[in-house]
């Protein structure tokens, strides 16, 4: 396992990040990093990393706080004064739980820890499938995949 690539793992604890750590597993050491962002399900998600990193055998872990995303507002998963919608909003609509541009944060902070680490990937799950938020898009991924490789 010590001569497989490093390669670093953003994980929630969700389904998407399990899937993503299970695929990544399949070649990779697994550095795994989890950010809490003052999101509702701050606790479970952390418990659930974990759990995750445990499952993987993850051979390093990094917590970071972004609990000011709460101070930046714009959604209801970091502001309980706004309540969290049932099902999709109309279609071409920001649903009030994206986060703004959590993604190219998040992935800005693995990529700077990757690049410390000597990691040979980032991992992340998002898809689009059945997802309105922007910075989940191909388009979004393949731009930001520039972005490192310009900035790198």
């Amino acid at each position: 396992m010590a001569d497989r690539p490093l390669a670093v793992v953003l994980a929630s604890g969700g389904l998407d990040s399990c899937v993503t750590a299970a695929i990544a597993a399949r070649q990779y050491r697994l550095a795994m990093l989890h950010a809490s962002y003052g999101q509702r399900t701050q606790q479970r998600e952390r418990s659930a990393f974990a759990s995750l990193a445990d499952h993987f055998a993850a051979c390093c872990r990094l917590e970071v706080d972004l609990t000011w995303w709460h101070r930046i507002g714009g959604s209801s998963l970091t502001d309980p004064s706004l309540p969290i919608p049932d099902g999709q909003p109309p279609a071409g609509q920001v649903p009030s739980t994206y986060v703004p541009f959590r993604n190219a944060n998040l992935l800005a902070i693995a990529v700077a820890w990757a690049e410390s680490l000597g990691a040979a990937r980032v991992f992340i799950g998002v898809h689009a499938a059945d997802s309105a938020y922007p910075d989940c898009r191909p388009e979004f991924v393949a731009a930001f995949n520039r972005v490192v490789t310009l900035g790198t």
